[in-house]
């Protein structure tokens, strides 16, 4: 039985989510600024990444994610001297996603600070990365970035270079494929959802985590506490990314724990 959107925020009758849902807030970077678009496009600049990446630190984000958003054109992730300086301000796990095309590059942003790293158009063009990458890292440190558009009913088309390029890849297929290569995360984007703050697309996040045994973190589309609560309940999110809402300060991570605590849902911070 679905849960009707229009109690979410007050729904105690709703069952405990055992598992611990993590809050991550994304930071998408062009040269030294945070920047935010819709569907991946428009880009304008915020501000300085760092400073939101402590004060989200500060207000209780469990993890950051880090994505060089033009990575793709210069064929190399540029976010080196602004991790280094975030690993020495913020004490949770970071990930970094962006132009990392071989195990080289990998190394280098985990030996800068990183915990994890984002694949996604590398991998797609050449997937045996993957086995390259888990082999010399580990499951756990590779997060595979999906960026998905619906081209029909229940069905997603894979896209890559910053959501600007088709594949021809169902991304269905495409977890099934890299979950047996050994991913240990999916950080799963609708990009007809990103930056609208509509919501995140629960039919796309329920279907992933359906045929997931890994942990999948949905992105794209929050516009309010309320999205948190259905894309966890209804979509089986393990975590959530959030980006516009908290840099435009239409809501902060404190107000977005409070409001997912009072539906049950166990957080990692203040659970631990």
């Amino acid at each position: 039985m679905g849960i009707k959107k229009s109690n979410l925020e007050d729904n105690f009758k709703q069952p405990v989510v055992s598992r611990k849902v993590r809050l991550i807030p994304r930071l998408d970077i062009k040269g030294s600024n945070l920047i935010k678009g819709v569907q991946l496009e428009g880009l304008r600049i915020i501000g300085d990444p760092n400073t939101f990446a402590k004060k989200y630190y500060e207000e209780g984000a469990d993890e950051l994610l880090y994505i060089d958003s033009v990575a793709s054109l210069y064929g190399r992730n540029s976010l080196k001297e602004l991790i280094i300086k975030a690993s020495k301000e913020v004490f949770i796990p970071i990930t970094v996603g962006g132009g990392i095309r071989t195990v080289d590059d990998a190394k280098e942003i985990l030996r800068n600070g990183a915990d994890k790293i984002a694949i996604n158009t590398a991998v797609v063009k050449n997937p045996k990365l993957i086995l390259d990458l888990v082999d010399k890292f580990g499951s756990s440190t590779i997060v595979l970035s999906i960026e998905a558009k619906q081209i029909s009913i229940n069905k997603w088309e894979v896209y890559i270079e910053g959501g600007r390029e088709k594949t021809g890849i169902d991304v269905m297929d495409w977890v099934r494929k890299t979950i047996k290569m050994g991913v240990g995360e999916i950080l799963l984007t609708s990009v007809d959802r990103e930056g609208t703050r509509k919501g995140y697309d629960i039919n796309l996040t329920k279907s992933v985590t359906d045929i997931s045994d890994v942990p999948v973190i949905a992105s794209g589309g929050m516009g309010k506490n309320s999205d948190i609560v259905s894309v966890v309940f209804e979509g089986k999110a393990d975590a959530v990314s959030m980006a516009d809402v908290i840099h435009y300060n239409r809501l902060n991570l404190k107000q977005i724990r409070e409001t997912i605590i009072k539906n049950k849902i166990v957080t990692r911070r203040i659970s631990d």
